[in-house]
């Protein structure tokens, strides 16, 4: 399960809990109904701040996953020019051994 969903759902859970024990405490409805209110405010404050973390989180990650991706292919770019010169090298060699060869045999 992922991380996200967990925490919504620990929230949630936490937030129905405490309105319904508002709910059913002895006290007046206008007293319940502030309750509820203020409750439901830090709790969305809460969600919004958790909900920011996560974002940020998930943004850090993924800078990170595109530097590596940015590093390796530079690296396999570089890699390639090597693998590049040298066939081109091997390339040459094998011409001048051809010409070698012909002119020797002729």
């Amino acid at each position: 399960m992922k991380t996200g969903n967990v925490l919504l759902g620990v929230i949630a859970g936490a937030a129905l809990g405490a309105t319904f024990g508002i709910l059913f405490a002895p006290d007046k409805g206008s007293k319940t109904r502030k309750k509820i209110a203020k409750k439901s405010e830090e709790y969305t404050d809460e969600l919004e701040d958790k909900y920011e973390d996560f974002v940020e989180s998930i943004t850090e990650k993924f800078e990170e996953l595109k530097e590596k991706a940015a590093h390796m292919a530079e690296k396999a770019k570089h890699e390639a020019a090597k693998v590049t010169e040298k066939a081109k090298q091997e390339a040459e060699k094998l011409a001048k051994k051809a010409k070698y060869k012909e002119e020797v045999e002729a």
